[in-house]
């Protein structure tokens, strides 16, 4: 019957072949262009001095990126998981970030202990526990990922990727199984990947660290950078931010969120909550 009253009325019928063939046109213009050079951008927390003009960047280049939080020491406010910067994270959820575990006071693990089940010895860099020594079970890991995981979520309203960053990237095998059996896959860092905002600005200047990464990353690589690094005189970011993104797309590059990284996706939809 619809059919019908269209094909009787052809100025009405042009009129919606015009409207349709727009729409067709508009959500092709906006769907997501294929990505054959994919890079995956991501930032541990700091002390969050640069994280608005990094957000700025982010938005102004139009790149999503992963962010591993912790409630780490900040220029301002109570923390960078504290109320002071949960605005702040919300509005990266609404742009289109994806997120995930830093642990929660930024627990460094020191080694492995003998026995069994496991025990680590750790040290968190953050927290009223700041630079104590612990054994921890895999349990208490577990846990201390889970934290930063839930605030996370209560900050953005958006689930967490079930995956982890353990500071500095310190891990073993039995952290990394005890890890996995409580849901979360630990992500590390290409070697061309690391970014250098660490470093200090004597050793490696600005323009140094992004010849650097112009000339060596590659499809495929997990990139690190923070959001705010305290002993570092000449910020990396955002100096070296956007040049650093504006390169790699005219390289062919492209970004995207750790959802879409081919060694994780099949984890993330196995133990996404």
């Amino acid at each position: 019957m619809a059919f019908g009253h269209w094909t009787t009325h052809p100025v009405k019928y042009a009129v919606a072949t015009v409207l349709i063939a727009a729409s067709a046109g508009s959500i092709s213009a906006t769907a997501k262009k294929p990505c054959e050079k994919p890079l995956y951008l991501t930032f541990d927390t700091g002390h969050m001095g640069v994280a608005p003009l990094i957000a700025d960047v982010l938005n102004r280049q139009q790149v999503k990126v992963t962010f591993f939080g912790a409630q780490e020491r900040t220029q301002e406010g109570d923390g960078s998981l504290g109320e002071h910067w949960a605005p702040w994270w919300k509005a990266r959820a609404a742009e289109g970030h994806a997120f995930a575990s830093h642990t929660y006071d930024h627990v460094y693990w020191k080694g492995d202990l003998p026995g069994n089940p496991p025990q680590f010895r750790v040290k968190p860099s953050a927290g009223p526990d700041a630079d104590k020594t612990f054994t921890w079970t895999a349990a208490q890991y577990c846990a201390e990922i889970g934290r930063a995981s839930q605030r996370l979520q209560a900050m953005t309203g958006q689930a967490p990727l079930p995956l982890f960053r353990a500071p500095g990237g310190k891990t073993s095998p039995a952290l990394l199984a005890a890890a996995q059996s409580c849901g979360y896959a630990h992500v590390g860092w290409a070697p061309a990947g690391f970014l250098g905002d660490e470093l200090s600005s004597e050793r490696a200047s600005n323009p140094a660290l992004l010849a650097q990464a112009l000339k060596n990353i590659r499809s495929g690589d997990i990139l690190l950078a923070h959001l705010g690094i305290w002993s570092r005189k000449d910020p990396w970011a955002p100096a070296v931010l956007e040049p650093l993104i504006v390169g790699l797309k005219e390289r062919g590059f492209c970004f995207r969120t750790l959802r879409e990284h081919p060694d994780y996706t099949a984890w993330i939809s196995a133990h996404s909550k």
